[in-house]
């Protein structure tokens, strides 16, 4: 490397660490671990401050051989760096270049991850994760407790019905094991969790659903929790959505043309990318929250860490799939189009219509955020039709039956006891309702009706 060029790569950043002398070589391992298990590759200069001023470093045989040694002591798994001396502007330092792809790797028996120009200590989750990375064991291809006969028959001669009508298959519907098989998402008799998703109903998989009364979660008009495999629940999560958008009429010469705030293709894209993406190792769901100013689509799953969406929805990058088995059913499904696009097709289609969208990373998980435009009386009127419906349905199941209890009413309306709570006090306020004895043993009097 030349001084014209190391003096312009002489800045701490995510590959580059930076040390005034070898007292800080503890320090320096455990950067160099940090640099290893995100980037798998960096570089590493004593005789230099963090702001980049060049101070120089003395240097003799024993030093080097001295870094080389408390590397490969404390560095595991071990690594080979290349260590040499660099003279630059007439001083003396010592640059360290290094790889290594065996992550994750520990630096006095702990794992760091760099973060800007940090070193941040590895949870026990994001440890976890590397490890499995490692020995290539993913969440979807884990084996099931599911039996073949716990598969819905129907769901997968529908799959096959459907995937034969796009062309993206070319074997007909035979059994529930040769289908599996020929998905590879069974292991002799053994049903892997991608399976469990796809064709068992029941299975951990789950959306909430929510509508929220303002910009935050703290009031909601309706909250519902969706069960179902993987296209159950991208039946159950569109239509929801369809159902409590806004949409406004335009007349046409060809008659009235109904037009959702959001267009309807985008949200599905939203969806089926949030239930294809997620990690289905957290054992939190995704959800769907409609509040005032935006709709909100979350998944569990966060975003690749060497990417940001921009890299996606300009197309520069290849898809990186956290469950290919999931993926490529939906895929053949046409669920899914093309493997990398879903982004930039939501991002395109919300251009059109003049829609934000907002694409955003968080600590526990992605969301995609639709910003609504609508007027406040005409979300009002949405969020009021919501609060009839349940209102009207609470007070017919006790009508039917006085002596009902919060919980009883919340399962048969499929909404929170909480949300059950909500609605009872509003009915007591108005003076509609009045409660005599205790949920237990008590009973509703309708005062108003």
């Amino acid at each position: 490397m030349n001084e014209k060029a190391l003096k312009f790569t002489l800045k701490e950043n995510e590959i580059v660490e930076l040390k005034r002398s070898t007292s800080e070589l503890k320090e320096a391992i455990i950067a160099i671990v940090a640099i290893l298990n995100k980037h798998k590759t960096g570089e590493l200069y004593f005789g230099v401050t963090n702001e980049g001023k060049i101070i120089g470093q003395q240097v003799s045989e024993n030093t080097l051989h001295d870094i080389s040694k408390t590397i490969t002591d404390h560095i595991e798994p071990k690594i080979y760096p290349t260590i040499k001396e660099q003279i630059v502007a007439g001083k003396s330092l010592i640059a360290v270049t290094f790889e290594g792809k065996d992550r994750p790797y520990l630096a006095y028996g702990r794992a760091y991850k760099r973060v800007g120009d940090e070193n941040r200590q590895l949870s026990t989750k994001e440890l976890e994760q590397l490890i499995l990375k490692k020995h290539k064991i993913v969440w979807e291809e884990e084996p099931s407790e599911k039996k073949i006969k716990d598969v819905n028959e129907n769901t997968i001669k529908d799959f096959v019905t459907k995937a034969q009508k796009v062309k993206r298959i070319n074997f007909k519907f035979s059994s529930v094991k040769t289908t599996l098989n020929k998905l590879d998402i069974i292991r002799g008799k053994q049903l892997v969790k991608a399976a469990e998703i796809l064709f068992c109903d029941e299975n951990r998989l789950k959306v909430q659903a929510a509508i929220f009364a303002g910009t935050d979660k703290l009031t909601f008009l309706d909250i519902r929790q969706l069960k179902g495999n993987i296209f159950d629940l991208l039946e159950q999560s569109t239509m929801y959505l369809k159902e409590h958008m806004n949409w406004r009429a335009k007349l046409t010469g060809e008659g009235r043309e109904e037009i959702p705030e959001v267009p309807v293709r985008a949200l599905e894209e939203a969806v089926v990318n949030s239930l294809c993406h997620r990690d289905y190792s957290n054992p939190k769901g995704n959800e769907i929250a409609f509040f005032k100013d935006r709709i909100e689509i979350y998944n569990p799953g966060q975003f690749p860490e060497e990417y940001t969406p921009e890299d996606f929805i300009k197309g520069t990058e290849k898809s990186v799939l956290r469950n290919p088995l999931i993926a490529n059913v939906l895929y053949l499904r046409k669920d899914i189009e093309k493997w990398g696009s879903g982004l930039r097709r939501i991002y395109e289609v919300c251009k059109e219509a003049d829609v934000k969208v907002e694409f955003k990373k968080l600590k526990s998980g992605f969301s995609v955020i639709f910003y609504r435009k609508e007027r406040e009386e005409t979300t009002q009127k949405t969020t009021q039709k919501t609060t009839q419906k349940t209102t009207q349905k609470i007070l017919e199941l006790i009508k039917e039956n006085p002596s009902i209890t919060r919980k009883e009413l919340s399962e048969r309306i499929g909404i929170t006891e909480n949300g059950v709570k909500f609605h009872l006090n509003k009915f007591k306020e108005k003076g509609i309702l009045k409660r005599i004895g205790p949920d237990k043993g008590g009973f509703w009097e309708i005062v108003k009706k």
